[in-house]
């Protein structure tokens, strides 16, 4: 009977598969993806994107050249993810663990499948973390410890990816290393060294292993929000003086609590990064984190209002969800002529109205997860609900101070927590659940 089971969800696994490379095969590739890419021909690294994805990339390109590798590797941990994870239920309830692959196509996770974004492999890669840790929770330590040695792994791999993720990452660290209950004192000793430790693992991966040309996107943020601080105080903030058309620019019409872009490279008000860095040349220096931080401390109300404005946008405004432009320029849209990526298309454009498209539903989602999942905290079942929605609300809450852009891909590894931690906590406790590590 088990193993109809797991034929079953096999076999809905590999349907689910092979109708993500029928719709998005080779892959949608973005202007950021383009951009990582393009480094592999040129043969530098720069730390804008990540320098990490660019190596994987390079190194995976001559499987299918261009978007079709990374959107095999992209493709096929998501199913890998979702698959192990029905796998590992189906010991505990059949139902649920048929239900699983059919989850995975939920238009929210499903859409960006086939889309290149360094957000997307960001999650799929926490997603196959947890669930590998999962899998062997309850397995013997020979089986376990190499299992959970390959979710730290991915767990730094994701860090790497998107460096902001490392006041996240020891949530999702914590549960990776004691998988079937919570410890309080131990995670919140090691909090702090965990979270210096995967910083350190970016200083050392990045510039010292790969050798990472420093672009200095931290002054990205830096730069937004100079740009809404002066908006809110009507004062520049810049360490330059403006042209008084450009400063009722700056002050008036320019800021949008959108995204940085506007600075650099939206006119009219792409005149604030060509001074600030082709004119004067301050972009990068010291100059920028210096007003920065004047403007933060003499103008703390003005900077909370430009940051609130910010994540409200972000988690509840109609923000860019799929990309579908072709940025090769043949088509007006990718894929054009391929039906079932129309219907999916349909499909998304009627629900991108809904909750179902918006970050701060699933941030919500996470956080209701993380209460249900708290008193059940001393199972494997609360420990992994606790893991990925505590670490998917953590990251998406880091935005208020880093975020430069408002997409939905930015929190797209909520929309993955809230999907299998609400799986994982609704079901229900076993009769045999045994604690395998002793009192805290």
């Amino acid at each position: 009977m088990r193993r109809r089971l797991y034929l079953a969800v096999a076999a809905l696994v590999a349907a689910g598969y092979g109708l993500t490379l029928a719709i998005f095969y080779p892959g949608i590739m973005t202007f950021d993806a383009k951009f990582v890419y393009e480094y592999i021909a040129k043969g530098v690294l720069g730390d804008w994107q990540s320098p990490v994805m660019t190596v994987l990339w390079g190194v995976i390109d001559p499987i299918a050249p261009g978007p079709g590798s990374m959107f095999l590797l992209i493709a096929t941990s998501y199913w890998l993810g979702f698959g192990v994870l029905a796998l590992t239920v189906a010991r505990r309830s059949a139902r649920v663990a048929l239900w699983l692959p059919l989850l995975a196509l939920l238009p929210p996770a499903f859409v960006f499948v086939g889309i290149i974004w360094r957000d997307v492999l960001f999650a799929i890669s926490w997603l196959l973390a947890a669930v590998i840790a999962f899998a062997a929770a309850e397995r013997g330590a020979r089986l376990r410890a190499p299992a959970q040695a390959l979710a730290l792994a991915l767990c730094a791999f994701g860090v790497l990816l998107r460096p902001n993720a490392v006041i996240a990452a020891p949530i999702l660290g914590a549960y990776i290393a004691w998988p079937c209950r919570v410890y309080l004192k131990r995670t919140a000793i090691l909090l702090v060294p965990a979270m210096v430790g995967f910083f350190g693992l970016v200083q050392v991966v990045y510039y010292g292993a790969l050798g990472a040309t420093r672009q200095h996107p931290l002054q990205t943020i830096m730069v937004f929000d100079l740009g809404g601080i002066s908006h809110f105080t009507k004062q520049n903030q810049f360490p330059v003086t403006w042209s008084e058309p450009e400063s009722a620019l700056l002050l008036n019409n320019c800021y949008q609590p959108t995204q940085w872009d506007i600075y650099w490279r939206l006119e009219p008000c792409d005149f604030v990064m060509r001074r600030l860095e082709k004119e004067e040349g301050l972009f990068g220096t010291p100059a920028i984190t210096e007003a920065w931080a004047r403007a933060v401390m003499r103008h703390p109300l003005a900077y909370l209002r430009h940051r609130t404005a910010f994540m409200w946008n972000f988690l509840a405004g109609d923000n860019l969800t799929m990309w579908l432009d072709d940025i090769e320029g043949t088509t007006e849209t990718v894929f054009p002529d391929r039906p079932a990526f129309l219907a999916l298309v349909a499909l998304h454009d009627m629900l991108k109205p809904t909750p179902l498209f918006r970050v701060g539903s699933w941030l919500l989602v996470c956080i209701i997860v993380c209460g249900f999942a708290w008193r059940r905290r001393e199972t494997p079942e609360g420990a992994f609900a606790l893991g990925v929605c505590g670490s998917a609300a953590v990251y998406v809450l880091t935005f208020v101070a880093v975020g430069v852009a408002s997409d939905f891909r930015y929190g797209y590894w909520a929309v993955l927590a809230g999907i299998i931690g609400g799986v994982v906590a609704a079901l229900g406790p076993r009769p045999d659940a045994q604690h395998l590590y002793g009192p805290e």
